[in-house]
């Protein structure tokens, strides 16, 4: 009798442990489902407007290098807007929703006066320049020296809005005692680019034109006639070259990135690299102060950037 109950007791014991190992084990908690992973915000997208100091196709080739740069190192889509006109950027730089330009000398003096953008950086040249100049030329075979001689001739500007094309000329004119142009010459107009001014001066379109001297010397390196041709009559105080400045409400975080992402683009490849097919060494740090000149230069011939129209006749 005790052993049947002590096999017995053996048997519950067995199938007190076969229930419990089974039990246990159907009792564990599932595994929790993975988490999806965040969606990706979407992308930032920085809006560009670039001058038409020259054909814009080969404007945007040359600054597309830089906006590609950008988007690396940002981790924003960066279009460039290429403008037909210099004084379409001010009116086209809110209504295109556009981020920031990288502006002439003279729009970015106005961009500064009217919709308080910031500058941020520009780029210095192979030969450390980051100031250009602009110039006053005609032919060497047309016999023009003083404004006697230019009298009946053809002037071609570049843009109202711009330093080297138009507050150049303009102030040049009050040197030789033209009171107005407009009736002292036979005809003036508007190019719309420092590139096709210079080419209109040598191909006997206009007598005399103004432009900058960065395209000038660009030019000559193309052509040889440009020097050998041309000849310079004058020349205004150095300006900065072509700006980047943002909107002033950009935000802060994406501002001080674009602006040190620029600064360090020369010490690493890929900077190196965009920088040489842009044909700069470089970007440098600027201010408000470095259009000092540009206003200045302004008030000399009576201009007020307040109250400016820049719009072409």
């Amino acid at each position: 009798m005790r052993l049947f109950c002590a096999r017995s007791g053996i048997r519950t014991l067995l199938c007190c442990l076969f229930l419990f190992f089974f039990t246990g084990c159907s009792d564990e908690q599932p595994a929790p489902p993975v988490a999806k992973p965040p969606s990706p915000a979407p992308t930032t997208k920085i809006v560009i407007g670039l001058i038409p100091e020259m054909d814009i196709f080969a404007q945007k080739k040359r600054y597309e290098p830089i906006a590609q740069y950008l988007s690396l190192k940002t981790g924003a889509a960066v279009e460039l807007k290429i403008l037909s006109r210099y004084g379409n950027i001010l009116n086209n730089f809110k209504q295109e929703g556009m981020d920031g330009a990288f502006f002439g000398s003279f729009t970015g003096a106005l961009a500064i006066n009217r919709m308080g953008v910031e500058p941020l950086v520009r780029p210095e040249y192979g030969n450390g320049v980051s100031t250009y100049t602009g110039m006053v030329f005609t032919r060497k075979d047309s016999g023009i020296k003083t404004a006697r001689d230019m009298k009946g001739k053809v002037f071609v500007f570049v843009d109202k809005a711009t330093t080297a094309g138009w507050l150049l000329p303009l102030y040049f004119f009050r040197a030789q005692g033209i009171r107005d142009y407009r009736t002292w010459f036979k005809e003036s107009y508007f190019s719309g680019t420092h590139e096709d001014a210079i080419k209109d001066v040598l191909d006997g379109k206009a007598d005399l034109g103004a432009a900058k001297d960065h395209v000038f010397y660009r030019l000559a390196n193309e052509d040889p006639r440009v020097l050998d041709e041309l000849e310079i009559l004058a020349t205004s105080p150095r300006v900065p070259v072509n700006t980047l400045s943002v909107r002033r409400d950009l935000d802060p975080a994406l501002k001080n990135l674009i602006k040190t992402s620029l600064l360090a683009m020369d010490r690493d490849a890929e900077g190196s690299r965009a920088l040489a097919q842009f044909g700069a060494r470089r970007f440098i740090e600027t201010t408000v102060q470095d259009y000092a000149p540009v206003v200045e230069y302004a008030e000399r011939i009576g201009l007020d950037l307040a109250t400016y129209d820049y719009f072409n006749d």
